[in-house]
């Protein structure tokens, strides 16, 4: 006897025939402007090359600002628009209407001239930049960080080498151990193998920039059946309803804006950082500088994802025995890396989270 009934599957295949059609409908009327991301107004205040610097406007009154500026490092393989993807999904409008005063990176894409910009243009140039103009503007001696996945390890490693210019430095989803096992992308990366996998220094020889596209895919197939056929299929559940397919387009745009990588600084972070895991060694050189944790003595808090396949937990959760601080917190919540910033139920609690521990460090 056969384990199905042939007008059950009929039945079923009739009816994701019809969300198609009525979804293709629904699709077929949403427009580009209704897929729109960031609706926290912002102001472009300082230029470097291709990288600008936001402010976003309080949505406090003046005198219920905090009075130490918010300065957030995002990575440079996806657009930092996500943490403000929406109204009712944004890290940013709910530590603005906490009372932060905001400023953001936003990196930019780099253009084919921009193969040669390394690690040390991005630290110690233009997140020191942006440090520097914020310091000047508001008239301040340190700032608080907040660095987000590799902006984290950006974060850590301009603390570490300025850290009278950070009153207080949080790190969200930020690698720190790179040679943990559990991490598929650690290992596709080489961590301690005697024969990497891959040859950074000819793939830049080969393409210069690193193409953004490859990147993504390569993200992709980390779990090519969740974050392909299993998504695709789950939208057949949503289709029909004209918002949530809009910010599920939304999350596609995002997800596929990928701007290529500077070839210089990609390959000195696969070789020093995946490769070497120089971080937690002491061995990362920037310039003629080197990168010792121990040097962030100033308050930090530690943020991870517990459901992370990006940067697994156990790369994370070591930074307390490296920094040189006595003032350390650490936070986890129950959402994988991008749930950070559009579960509606981790935004209820990271946020607080955030507001509530600085403003106990004024």
């Amino acid at each position: 006897m056969l384990p199905f009934r042939f007008d059950e599957v009929t039945e079923e295949l009739l009816e994701m025939n019809r969300k198609m059609v009525e979804g293709l409908k629904v699709l077929s009327g949403i427009r580009s402007e209704d897929i729109q991301f960031g609706t926290s107004e912002k102001e472009a205040v300082y230029q470097q090359d291709h990288i600008t610097l936001y402010r976003y406007k309080p949505l406090v009154p003046e005198k219920d600002v905090f009075p130490i500026p918010l300065l957030i490092s995002y990575a440079l393989v996806n657009r930092p628009y996500m943490v403000d993807l929406q109204e009712d999904r944004s890290l940013v409008r709910n530590l603005l209407e906490m009372g932060i005063d905001i400023y953001l990176i936003d990196w930019g894409y780099p253009a084919r001239n921009d193969q040669w910009i390394s690690l040390e243009d991005y630290v110690q140039g233009y997140v020191g930049g942006c440090v520097d103009y914020i310091r000047e503007a508001r008239d301040l001696e340190s700032i608080n960080l907040l660095g987000i996945c590799q902006g984290g390890v950006f974060s850590m490693c301009y603390t570490a080498l300025n850290p009278e210019k950070i009153k207080n430095l949080i790190v969200m989803v930020a690698p720190v151990d790179f040679h943990v096992r559990d991490g598929l992308l650690n290992v596709w990366m080489g961590c301690g193998a005697s024969t990497p996998p891959v040859n950074p220094e000819w793939m830049v020889d080969a393409l210069g920039n690193i193409p953004g596209d490859l990147m993504n895919f390569g993200f992709l197939m980390l779990k090519p059946f969740e974050l392909g056929l299993q998504k695709y299929l789950g939208l057949l559940d949503i289709i029909e309803d004209t918002q949530r397919s809009v910010n599920f387009l939304r999350m596609e745009k995002w997800i596929f804006d990928s701007p290529d990588q500077a070839g210089a600084a990609w390959s000195q972070f696969v070789q020093d950082f995946y490769m070497g895991n120089k971080l937690i060694n002491g061995e990362v050189i920037l310039g003629d500088q080197r990168v010792d944790l121990k040097n962030i003595t100033m308050p930090v808090l530690n943020l991870y994802a517990e459901n992370d396949h990006l940067v697994p937990p156990s790369s994370s959760v070591v930074l307390k025995d490296y920094v040189g601080t006595n003032d350390y917190a650490v936070r986890s919540f129950p959402a994988g890396h991008i749930g950070m910033y559009v579960s509606g139920r981790i935004q209820k609690e990271l946020p607080p989270t955030i507001a509530d521990w600085l403003k106990a460090r004024p």
